[in-house]
């Protein structure tokens, strides 16, 4: 009778003691942070996920998803000599390169090209401040009601290019449901063609899409003003959870961690 005793009382603590670790948080080095269940929105993880933030290139979210809306993915962008002339990482055009809208969007999400960031809003709405507001737009139809746009590139703006990490979750929430915007973000090479003949072959700068079974995107982002950023999506067992850490110089350690967290509450 006693070692039945015995027994159970370690089976309910090993039980007991699992659901608790399991509910217990990651310590994170993030800023701001959340885990958002993609389909129904239920935010599994928060840390400041309301606070306004620098969102550095995951700006590029929301120019892929405005451009695959507004833009034909077999049309051709013509880089401009201001486009080509963007600081900041780049996918190395030059001004008169022809190539298409879809392989602009590759160059630009892959490796996080700001030149092709600018070329794509000025062959698509005419002008970067016309494509910034249907960014703006997009933005206040899906509820991301705390973010604004300045550029399509997520260079630097300290007064009026924000967001916070709930929007951009519910931002890529949104993109996801996109079929082409899924297969653009979890694309980890591609060879960038370009109409003249040239080709550029990229990789894409999301580690997560290596370092985390099961990771089909999104989005790095890395500035002195935004700290390193990143957007991330995961699929298991039929879920599909979002991650988002913005300031964090432990992005790599700390995105891994809080889908550790949130597919544990989902028991998978």
């Amino acid at each position: 009778m006693g070692s039945k005793i015995t027994g159970l009382v370690v089976a309910l603590v090993l039980m007991f003691g699992n659901l608790a670790y399991a509910a217990v948080p990651p310590i994170i080095e993030a800023e701001a942070a959340i885990v958002m269940i993609a389909d129904t929105k239920q935010v599994l993880y928060e840390k400041k996920a309301s606070g306004i933030m620098y969102p550095a290139s995951t700006t590029k979210i929301m120019t892929l998803l405005t451009a695959l809306e507004k833009g034909n993915s077999n049309s051709t962008v013509t880089v401009s000599s201001n486009a080509a002339n963007c600081e900041g990482s780049s996918l190395d055009l030059k001004a008169g390169d022809k190539l298409t809208l879809g392989n602009a969007l590759y160059g630009m999400m892959l490796v996080s090209g700001n030149d092709s960031a600018e070329a794509i809003a000025e062959n698509i709405a005419g002008s970067i401040p016309k494509f910034v507001k249907l960014m703006n737009e997009n933005a206040a139809k899906i509820g991301a009601v705390n973010t604004h746009f300045t550029n399509p590139h997520g260079l630097p703006d300290p007064i009026n290019h924000f967001t916070t990490a709930y929007d951009l979750a519910l931002i890529t929430a949104y993109g996801l449901q996109n079929p082409e915007f899924a297969k653009i973000v979890s694309t980890r090479e591609y060879t960038v063609n370009f109409l003249n003949g040239k080709k550029k072959y990229v990789k894409n700068t999301n580690k997560l899409l290596k370092l985390y079974p099961g990771a089909n995107g999104v989005k790095t982002g890395s500035t002195n003003e935004a700290g390193d950023c990143v957007v991330g999506a995961v699929k298991r067992g039929g879920v599909e959870l979002i991650v988002v850490v913005l300031n964090d110089d432990e992005r790599w350690e700390d995105a891994p961690k809080l889908l550790d967290y949130g597919f544990k509450q989902l028991g998978l």
